[in-house]
């Protein structure tokens, strides 16, 4: 039996934040990311919703032995749903699922639901890794949401998963928030902090 596969378009892009060794770059049609805040969730995260007339770039993963119970917990403000229509390059029909909150599960980022630019940094540094600078415009350029409030948590990472990237990368980050009319950073202090564990 072949193991099943899921779909990362996110944080999951970055092979540095998961152990699941079997990756390779896949497409998904049909979906746009979005910039959302999930209950149980305090900081805002991506996810999927439909959109016909795009694609998004990601990656995709085999789980081996179909265990899934380490990743339904990692998103677990995130139902597991098929993704039979992922285009990628292995032989055959796979056995694919990608995360996505559900529907009415998931409100726009507020100030007290930042973007995490640890989270981010950690995103664009994946996408690079596999689609290069190319890749990381169309990042940009298929998610929704870049209005929310971002909070700037280099100098003391909140993300759990935060990957260390070099100037360069941040540099790019940088530039291209701007470039999307992103809102200026908010520093992290000890009140808009928490525990992302």
């Amino acid at each position: 039996m072949t193991d099943p596969f899921f779909f990362g378009y996110g944080s999951l892009v970055n092979s540095g934040t998961h152990a699941y060794p079997e990756f390779h770059p896949a497409t998904l049609p049909g979906w746009r990311r979005a910039w959302r805040r999930a209950h149980g969730r305090p900081a805002a995260f991506l996810t999927v919703v439909r959109d016909r007339s795009t694609s998004i770039d990601g990656v995709i993963a085999s789980v081996p032995g179909a265990d899934w119970q380490a990743l339904d917990e990692r998103e677990g403000a995130y139902a597991r749903i098929p993704a039979p229509e992922v285009r990628h390059p292995l032989p055959g029909p796979l056995d694919l699922a990608v995360y996505a909150i559900a529907e009415r599960a998931h409100e726009d980022p507020t100030e007290r639901n930042p973007i995490l630019l640890s989270y981010l940094d950690t995103v664009v540094q994946g996408f690079l890794t596999h689609w290069g600078r190319n890749g990381v415009d169309r990042f940009f350029a298929s998610t929704d949401g870049w209005s929310a409030p971002i909070l700037n948590d280099r100098d003391a990472p909140i993300y759990s998963r935060v990957q260390r990237t070099t100037e360069a990368e941040r540099d790019l980050v940088d530039a291209l928030l701007e470039s999307v009319n992103a809102r200026p950073f908010q520093s992290a202090t000890p009140e808009n902090t928490w525990s992302d564990a």
